[in-house]
């Protein structure tokens, strides 16, 4: 990953986090990391924790950023959010997966944030 776009995206996570705050949400972790895997935001609201996917994109070239969070990067997240709710969790929280797509257009800035994008049985 070159440097550029390692920048690109610790600032759509930044962007994301304030986001989510402005919205009543705590952040509880920031890139979480589970061997090579990482969440890049976990937020609390009451008794509900989001695992959060932030995709920062420069152009819509290649399509919205909220449509690069694969199935495959999902079965990543469900397996660190696995991890995390076993280490941190308890039954009386609901937990759920997010999607919060930051779209970064010379000083133009776009976030689109998707509750509850996906789910894995």
């Amino acid at each position: 990953m070159t440097k550029a776009r390692q920048d690109l995206g610790l600032l759509g996570e930044r962007i994301a986090a304030r986001w989510l705050m402005r919205d009543g949400w705590r952040v509880v972790a920031h890139r979480f990391r589970v061997g090579h895997r990482d969440i890049d935001l976990i937020v609390q609201r009451d008794h509900v924790v989001a695992f959060v996917e932030v995709k920062a994109r420069r152009s819509v070239g290649f399509g919205s950023p909220v449509d690069a969070v694969h199935y495959r990067k999902q079965r990543e997240l469900a397996r660190s959010a696995r991890i995390w709710v076993d280490r941190h969790g308890a039954d009386t929280l609901w937990y759920r997966f997010d999607v919060v797509g930051v779209l970064v257009i010379g000083q133009t800035v776009r976030v689109r944030h998707i509750p509850n994008a996906f789910s894995l049985s």
